[in-house]
């Protein structure tokens, strides 16, 4: 593993052990020439996964990508980075078992959006605002009109 401080190739793995959730190995390394100490994670990548973009481009799926994404949703709210963790790694797990080695990206996003209507409606909300891709205050209001659902009285909290 090359140092992320120096770029020498010679480092070496000081402690590894499972993450909480079992799914990957993380390890401490050492570079021996510079003397830094970073930290990697091993994952299982069953298949590669090529994504398929709403323009026809094809890009290689990127786990850490899918993560800052569902990150920038999650801003501020008060959910546990392990239950965030999990939902990405179910994702991930998701997508590699549909047995498909090109996924559009609208699977993606359909996957995103029922994970986090489960763990923070606010960041479904942030989410939905971006892929559904609103441009102006009524897209919000349709899209949260939805989530209330059909048959609830405006202005009834009874």
């Amino acid at each position: 593993m090359r140092c992320p401080y120096c770029g020498n190739e010679d480092t070496q793995v000081k402690d590894s052990r499972p993450t909480e959730d079992n799914t990957s190995i993380r390890r401490r390394r050492f570079c021996t020439a510079c003397g830094g100490r970073f930290t990697t994670f091993e994952r299982v990548q069953l298949r590669e996964l090529t994504i398929i973009k709403k323009s026809g481009r094809r890009v290689p799926f990127d786990r850490d990508k899918l993560m800052r994404s569902v990150q920038i949703a999650m801003r501020k709210r008060p959910v546990e980075q392990d239950r965030i963790e999990r939902m990405v790694s179910g994702i991930v797990r998701r997508l590699e078992s549909m047995g498909e080695s090109e996924i559009p990206s609208e699977t993606i996003g359909k996957l995103i959006m029922e994970g986090l209507s489960s763990l923070d409606p606010v960041a479904y909300v942030r989410f939905a605002s971006v892929y559904k891709n609103f441009r102006e205050a009524r897209d919000f209001e349709e899209f949260l009109g939805e989530l209330s659902g059909p048959g609830r009285d405006e202005g009834d909290d009874d």
